[in-house]
């Protein structure tokens, strides 16, 4: 079986190439992502779409990329039937899941677990609550994108059910936790491999990977730069 990476697009986008050969994106804001790579801005294909919460720097092309590429959507219920209203072909897919729950796609399981942040439309639509995934891949791998969060103490039962490879944290400050909250973070997860995300896009997020660094000894905190991958 191939290795599976994980390419940073900027900001909070994800693109996962799964042991398996599936296509995986994570809040997929592309356009409009002053560090999206230009070449990343276009998919050639996505077969899996998942999503943390409802914020459009989150949702991004989303239904732009369910329309062109048909994927499977993993959301929570709510934000999955608003997709739906907004032309996504959801028809013949499940509801979207909740926190607790988890749906098997072709190998790789998705688990929705616990975050505290806001999660709405620009418009003011309800679009459920925000939510981490947890990803376990047909290798074997688990990855844990915690979405936009601060840190909060029952990390540590994420870390106990789910024991993740690797942590996504987001570490900008402002609107998500800092480098500080996200050592703790780690400390409880029990996560000894970091890609921060969620920082540099706009000058409001200062945390950065280096301060991390520091204050997590022990762990590999993987900088990447957008467009670039890690191997997991």
């Amino acid at each position: 079986m191939a290795d599976a990476s994980l390419t940073w697009l900027g900001h909070a986008a994800l693109r996962i190439d799964s042991a398996g050969g599936k296509r995986i994106y994570i809040d997929p804001f592309l356009t409009g992502n002053p560090k999206c790579p230009e070449g990343e801005q276009q998919p050639e294909r996505v077969d899996i779409l998942a999503l943390t919460h409802g914020h459009s720097d989150h949702v991004g092309d989303s239904v732009d990329l369910a329309k062109r590429f048909s994927p499977q959507v993993v959301a929570q219920v709510e934000l999955k039937g608003w997709l739906g209203s907004k032309g996504a072909p959801l028809d013949d897919q499940l509801p979207g899941i909740n926190k607790g729950g988890s749906q098997e796609i072709d190998g790789i399981r998705f688990t929705l677990v616990n975050a505290f942040h806001s999660s709405g439309g620009d418009e003011g639509e309800y679009l459920g609550e925000a939510c981490g995934l947890v990803i376990r891949l047909e290798n074997g791998t688990t990855v844990y994108v915690a979405g936009d969060t601060c840190v909060f103490g029952d990390m540590q039962l994420i870390g106990r059910l789910y024991s993740p490879d690797v942590a996504v944290l987001p570490i900008g400050d402002h609107f998500t936790m800092g480098p500080e909250e996200a050592a703790l973070a780690l400390e409880l997860l029990g996560t000894k491999r970091c890609v921060p995300v969620h920082w540099g896009t706009f000058p409001l997020l200062t945390g950065t990977p280096d301060r991390l660094s520091e204050l997590a000894p022990g762990v590999d905190v993987v900088r990447i730069e957008p467009g670039e991958s890690v191997a997991l």
